[in-house]
């Protein structure tokens, strides 16, 4: 990973939690599509984060870790991805409403 694209991938991060999130006007998600990525969320995150979210090579994604962190940086995370970390960027996949969607799952609970 170049030097630049970690920038891009920090900056992106900063702007996405100093910045509101304006998902109120979104169309809302089709059933199908949040199937999509319920099946996304346990399978692809959950092979980094655990199936259960209880961690694995990730940190833990249960509620009670996530509460003190804010909903807007989550998502952001999801977005971007942690640089420096094997977190990838899921811009290419998610939009932002998407993203917001898994992570209000997350902040649930998700259990497979």
């Amino acid at each position: 990973m170049t030097v630049t694209k970690i920038a891009s991938q920090f900056f992106g991060v900063i702007m996405m939690s100093l910045l509101p999130l304006s998902l109120s006007v979104a169309a809302p998600l089709s059933t199908e599509r949040q199937a999509t990525l319920e099946h996304l969320l346990i399978q692809d995150c959950g092979s980094c984060h655990g199936l259960r979210m209880t961690g694995g090579l990730g940190p833990a994604l249960t509620p009670q870790l996530l509460a003190d962190k804010s909903r807007e940086s989550l998502i952001a995370t999801v977005m971007y991805g942690r640089p420096g970390t094997a977190m990838p960027p899921w811009d290419a996949l998610l939009n932002e409403q998407e993203a917001a969607w898994m992570i209000d799952r997350l902040l649930q609970g998700v259990t497979p």
